[in-house]
């Protein structure tokens, strides 16, 4: 009996990897360069999606039927030219979701209360660092929410309901009824205590937090990017930050990623970093490492994964398997909300 040969670019969760293996012929990217992972996907016929492929990954892949992002950001997927090859595309809407509100509102308190300079200021000179690190509390403030789906939504009402914060949104589109007053994009720069990133990398997003938008933020106030690098001009940034306009930013994405080490944001004050983990708890990791496996093996077997984002191209995926046979699914218990 045939068995398809499934390709992660990184690591999954033990589970995750333990199912697949059960399944099919299972293996993980030796690592990301382009030239490996063009190399490793020459007999894929389906690849888990952890890092941003090349722009012609999928020139190198014969045999590739499906290709499922470990997570939701299609910025790391060439969409259109894997619908030009027939290659069913597929994504994890909410999986990790609450993984990324979590860390945006932690990462709110933590700027407002400076928790993390404070904490290295009293573990390299001791109690005095007790007054060198003024705070201030978020009851009352304004927050400012950039994208206004799950994630946005979700730190919105979090951070409404903890604390009575204020919220305004920008969308691209309405924002319906809930905390979220819908306001223009400059609008939320300026009347925001904290602005927070969690909209879509697109050509029309890229570079909107420019020196001209960090100049209208208030005094005192502070920036959150749980979304992608690509929307934060870094140079404008650290300017901002040297300046003491912004009072401090905390970023979980960067461009480029890994972010090197010699990067000027390492450098900057104020400044908060993590790499890129805000969606990376024990529990969304399982979750999404499972949802990502039943995904591809329901592909695989002409069922439909949990959102499929070339529907077009469905029919002609079904019939290209032909006689394939199925591949066991997923047992309950990790499907996807909505």
């Amino acid at each position: 009996m045939q068995r398809f040969r499934v390709l992660a670019t990184s690591s999954l969760h033990p589970a995750a990897e333990a199912f697949l293996s059960e399944r099919c012929d299972f293996a993980v990217s030796p690592d990301n360069s382009a030239q490996t992972l063009k190399r490793e996907i020459a007999g894929a016929d389906a690849l888990i999606v952890r890092v941003r492929l090349p722009d012609d990954i999928f020139e190198h892949a014969p045999r590739l039927k499906v290709c499922i992002r470990h997570g939701v950001g299609l910025d790391f997927i060439p969409v259109e030219a894997a619908t030009k090859k027939g290659i069913v595309v597929g994504n994890l809407v909410s999986a990790n979701t609450q993984a990324v509100i979590e860390h945006a509102v932690g990462s709110v308190i933590l700027l407002a209360r400076d928790f993390h300079g404070l904490a290295l200021d009293f573990a390299r000179n001791g109690w005095p660092a007790r007054d060198r690190h003024p705070s201030t509390e978020l009851a009352g403030k304004t927050l400012g929410i950039v994208g206004c789906g799950r994630i946005g939504r979700g730190v919105a009402e979090a951070l409404h309901a903890a604390f009575g914060m204020r919220v305004i949104g920008y969308n691209r589109s309405p924002i319906g009824e809930g905390v979220i007053a819908q306001a223009a994009l400059d609008e939320v720069f300026a009347q925001a205590d904290v602005v927070c990133l969690a909209i879509a990398a697109t050509a029309e997003t890229r570079g909107i937090v420019d020196a001209r938008r960090l100049g209208l933020m208030k005094p005192g106030s502070f920036l959150v990017n749980v979304a992608r690098g690509e929307l934060i001009e870094d140079a404008a940034l650290i300017a901002a930050l040297e300046s003491g306009g912004l009072a401090g930013a905390a970023l979980d994405v960067f461009d480029p990623e890994p972010l090197p080490d010699e990067h000027p944001l390492r450098s900057a004050p104020r400044l908060f970093l993590t790499p890129h983990t805000a969606g990376g708890t024990e529990e969304s990791l399982v979750r999404t490492g499972m949802q990502a496996a039943a995904d591809v093996l329901d592909a695989l077997s002409g069922r439909k994964p949990s959102n499929l984002v070339n529907p077009a191209i469905w029919p002609d995926h079904v019939a290209r398997l032909g006689t394939s046979p199925p591949v066991p699914g997923l047992p309950g218990g990790f499907e996807q909300d909505g």
